[in-house]
């Protein structure tokens, strides 16, 4: 098979977008654009991929990591220019080049494959990805011979009636054979308005040499599309969107309402979920069969367990047990360990804490740096006492136990095996297993105060 090698374009700044962030790092679906064009081209197998960096260089690097090489275009003087700084690492390569933009987040591994089949098989010098746009204006026009084969590219402006008819259109992905593209490239004026080095004029001086320019058109132009500004951002991540969902859909994944229900794309869902409406569900959660999520739920980066039910609630950074009920209204702060049957009910929080088997905190508690064993009932509006202004402490509560309503235990602090809090305690010392702990104070009436204290009123 012939050697491939990719040029990914990322050196501009985007000054559509209005942004302190560089264009190709604005996520779509959770992940930024450049890192998706580098995921979908690293499955091609290529010898080697080189990303064309210049505005936010180093950003663009510690996102891309190692899974490229990379080259700095200094000035940003066009794409053919930015092309040509990779040469040092191409020139003396044989085999097909891929170009990409970094702004173009939706294209697949399947049709940057058949683009490159296309080409080899095809034998041409040059190759332009094409697509059949509802409305092309504004796009560079393919021109056919009746061979089929490519006569010109024209840009929109310069098109004339006849060519602005055309509905096909240049994507600006292209494959090369690689010492055709950079001898060429050398040949490229910049005796433009702009004064730059464009890419696409290679095709003509390719053309003029009599080299054979060809053109794969895909069957979906909305993989193509190119994102400049923040109106093609939000189009690029509705695709995603409904890219992803139909995805789990098709593995028995039931999503009440897809165009309400955002799922990043590391997501592992398993068969007979079921997730309802305004759900957000991120990083690298996994959530097992059975499970129940939403509405109105937000999931980041947590394995929840089969037969789980989270309501109108927040979790991320924590593990979520089997059959475990959360919400409405509560919130799984990171650290957390959630065991099996467990209750985290509305208006809970809990923050790096394990919560053992069985447990239950059925409403209005703040549950944080504790360890809670099995079988423990926690009552309304207990509170664990982590932080002294200073270091947070940890709570201990063992197998068992009974915490009453309206307690504070104030850690560091360990209520024992089978042990009971009475309501409204404050509880800053050791409970014993079995013991019963009341720290309130005794009751005291007062006849009369009120009656007292209070004011006649006035005619």
């Amino acid at each position: 098979m012939t050697k491939r090698y990719a040029v990914v374009l990322a050196a501009g700044q985007g000054t559509r977008m209005k942004s302190k962030l560089y264009k190709v790092l604005h996520p779509v679906m959770g992940r930024p654009m450049v890192q998706h064009v580098v995921d979908q081209l690293n499955k091609l197998e290529l010898e080697k991929l080189i990303t064309v960096v210049g505005f936010g260089a180093e950003k663009v690097q510690d996102q891309i990591g190692g899974t490229s090489s990379f080259v700095i275009q200094e000035e940003q003087l066009g794409t053919g220019h930015a092309v040509l700084q990779a040469e040092d690492l191409l020139k003396d390569k044989e085999g097909t080049t891929i170009v990409v933009s970094g702004d173009t987040p939706l294209l697949t591994q399947q049709s940057l494959e058949a683009l490159m089949n296309h080409h080899d098989k095809e034998g041409a010098a040059a190759t332009i990805l094409t697509a059949n746009a509802p409305d092309p204006t504004g796009y560079g026009r393919v021109v056919r011979n009746q061979q089929s084969d490519v006569e010109k590219v024209v840009e929109h402006k310069d098109a004339s009636p006849d060519e602005l008819g055309i509905s096909e259109i240049n994507t600006g992905t292209y494959c090369f054979d690689n010492q055709a593209l950079f001898k060429t490239l050398k040949k490229v004026s910049n005796n433009n308005a702009q004064g730059e080095y464009y890419l696409p004029d290679v095709l003509e001086i390719l053309k003029q040499s009599e080299e054979k320019v060809s053109a794969f058109q895909t069957g979906s132009f909305e993989e193509t599309i190119g994102v400049n500004d923040r109106v093609a951002l939000s189009q690029a991540e509705k695709l995603m969107k409904k890219r992803i969902n139909e995805k789990h859909m098709k593995n028995g994944v039931t999503i009440t309402d897809p165009e309400n229900t955002y799922i990043e794309r590391d997501v592992i869902i398993e068969q007979d979920v079921v997730i309802y409406p305004g759900s957000i569900i991120s990083g690298n959660s996994v959530i097992k069969e059975d499970a129940v999520i939403g509405p109105n739920t937000e999931i980041a980066n947590c394995v929840v367990g089969e037969e789980t039910v989270i309501r109108q609630s927040v979790a991320k950074d924590s593990d979520i047990g089997q059959r475990v009920q959360i919400g409405p209204f509560a919130h799984i702060r990171p650290e957390s360990e959630i065991g099996d049957q467990v209750k985290v009910g509305n208006f809970v929080e809990v923050k790096k804490a394990s919560l053992a088997d069985n447990s239950k905190i059925s409403h209005l508690s703040y549950i944080g740096d504790a360890e809670v064993g099995k079988g423990v009932n926690i009552g309304c509006g207990t509170i664990t006492v982590n932080y002294d202004g200073e270091k947070k402490h940890l709570t201990k509560i063992e197998d068992d136990a009974f915490i009453g309503c309206n307690s504070n235990l104030i850690a560091p602090v360990t209520v024992g095996k089978g042990a009971y809090v009475a309501a409204g305690s404050t509880i800053n010392k050791d409970v014993p297993a079995e013991a019963l702990s009341i720290a309130r104070a005794r009751q005291t009436n007062k006849d009369d105060y009120a009656k007292n204290f209070k004011k006649p009123k006035k005619d």
